[in-house]
């Protein structure tokens, strides 16, 4: 076995990659994370330049990968760590260039280290990060970022020195629902009656709810959807990075998981959202609108998603990064991870003994969330 990194991910083909990272997971497709590069939504323009790290048997085939980045900046990351760029220039040393594994502008829990299904993951696995461990001493980085990795990720990279950090996003999980309106009834009556509420709300404004997957999206469709996802970003002094040519191209490429939600009135959409769909978990990923309308961000973004999640049976719905107002919507509060390498050494036990810190205030954040949980506890009756 040999490694490799790939300034671009067309040094291999999509059928080479899949076959190792599989495709129930859309941000790790070979469609999705080409799509970005071919239509510069990463690159020297933002800050992400591809490095992926490959692992080739000694037949040579591929046989496992990590999705990795150089990175001169930490935009579009969702695990924030200025406090520790501040910290070196303070020292009068420097953070960037650092090496990224994470998947550009996307807060999802998934796989990193992605090993074939017949090849012999311990000693692949062990293989992609020397590799990317590597790089980053050969491209004079300050450190090594594996963001929002799964539990065995975290677990098989802790084991082998890095550091963990703790987060904390808002998920909602099908307990087997039926319908919404089962959903519904195992909330809490004021929960169960404010969403009703803020779903009449909707409906009384004359606005009607649209699901499309993005294989029979039009252009003009498209065209309406970006202009509402450009919106968002542009009213907060964001950067819209995604292009309407990559969203057309994971569309042709990868269109069943593509889901669009559009909010019409009189047959105009007013408001949209995007979506995209695995094989057991449904991800809210950008959302805009023309106009203030009452509540329906929270049927655009929350609702339609809870019930395309149980429609299509569907065990898990992250609906993106913040925002406790979810917990009252059926999202509870569910720990993420990353998992840090830290070049210098002082730098790397400061760190350290932050995120022990930090840890603790996190499971203190999160077991105070989890007693707000909007669900009714056993034995309270159900009314309205």
């Amino acid at each position: 076995m040999r490694t490799a990194i790939l300034d671009s991910i067309d040094s291999v083909t999509a059928a080479e990659w899949n076959r190792v990272t599989g495709t129930a997971h859309p941000f790790l497709r070979h469609e999705f994370l080409a799509a970005l590069e071919r239509h510069d939504c990463v690159g020297e323009r933002y800050g992400w330049l591809p490095r992926h790290a490959a692992a080739i048997d000694e037949d040579g085939r591929l046989c496992g990968v990590v999705p990795l980045y150089l990175k001169h900046n930490s935009y579009g990351e969702f695990v924030f760590d200025w406090a520790w760029a501040d910290a070196f220039q303070r020292a009068g040393l420097p953070y960037y260039p650092k090496l990224v594994s994470s998947i550009p502008y996307t807060p999802v829990t998934g796989a990193r280290i992605l090993v074939a299904p017949d090849a012999d993951h311990a000693s692949v696995a062990q293989a992609l990060v020397d590799a990317a461990l590597s790089l980053t001493e050969a491209a004079g980085a300050s450190s090594l970022h594996w963001l929002f990795t799964s539990d065995a990720d975290t677990d098989w990279l802790v084991e082998r020195g890095l550091l963990r950090r703790t987060g904390c996003h808002f998920h909602w999980k099908n307990d087997s629902y039926s319908s919404f309106e089962d959903f519904l009834a195992r909330l809490s009556s004021r929960k169960r009656k404010k969403i009703r509420r803020e779903r009449r709300y909707v409906a009384e404004a004359g606005i009607r709810m649209q699901i499309l997957h993005g294989d029979t999206a039009t252009h003009d469709q498209w065209r309406a959807m970006h202009d509402f996802y450009r919106s968002t970003f542009e009213k907060k002094s964001g950067i819209p990075t995604l292009s309407l040519a990559f969203f057309e191209e994971i569309s042709r490429t990868m269109g069943d998981q593509v889901v669009l939600v559009f909010a019409l009135l009189d047959e105009r959409p007013v408001a949209g959202a995007i979506m995209l769909r695995g094989a057991t978990a449904l991800y809210g990923r950008h959302w805009g609108c023309l106009a203030d309308y009452h509540s329906l961000h929270f049927e655009t973004c929350y609702y339609q998603g809870i019930e395309y999640a149980i429609n299509h049976g569907l065990e898990l719905f992250e609906p993106g990064a913040q925002g406790e107002h979810k917990i009252s919507r059926g999202f509870l509060p569910t720990y993420t991870w990353s998992a840090h390498w830290i070049r210098d050494a002082q730098f790397r036990a400061a760190i350290a003994h932050y995120l022990e810190q930090e840890h603790a205030l996190m499971v203190d954040y999160h077991d105070d969330l989890q007693r707000t949980s909007p669900f009714r506890h056993d034995g309270e009756k159900q009314t309205g």
